[in-house]
């Protein structure tokens, strides 16, 4: 599975700009792994529960999450980004 479109939401935006540039850096590094693979095991991308049911998580590092959702085979909407605040 290939991800050819990432759609991000309005709060992920925020977020994303108030991260660090190192960051950043490490974000978009994971990107480009999850593009081609959103299961690589460097992302250890988990599904979530309760009320996130729908939701996945991928690492960016020990402290930081992407969350997002697949809109369908290849489409994900990154909802957030941070730290695991990312959760609530």
């Amino acid at each position: 599975m290939r991800i050819k479109t990432i759609q991000v939401t309005n709060l992920f935006e925020k977020h994303y700009r108030k991260l660090p540039k190192r960051m950043k850096e490490e974000a978009k590094e994971k990107e480009a792994a999850f593009r081609k693979n959103p299961f690589d095991p460097t992302l250890r991308t988990h599904k979530l529960h309760s009320k996130e049911k729908d939701a996945y998580a991928l690492w960016i590092n020990y402290s930081h999450r992407i969350k997002f959702i697949f809109l369908d085979a290849e489409t994900v909407l990154f909802l957030d980004i941070g730290t695991h605040d990312v959760y609530s």
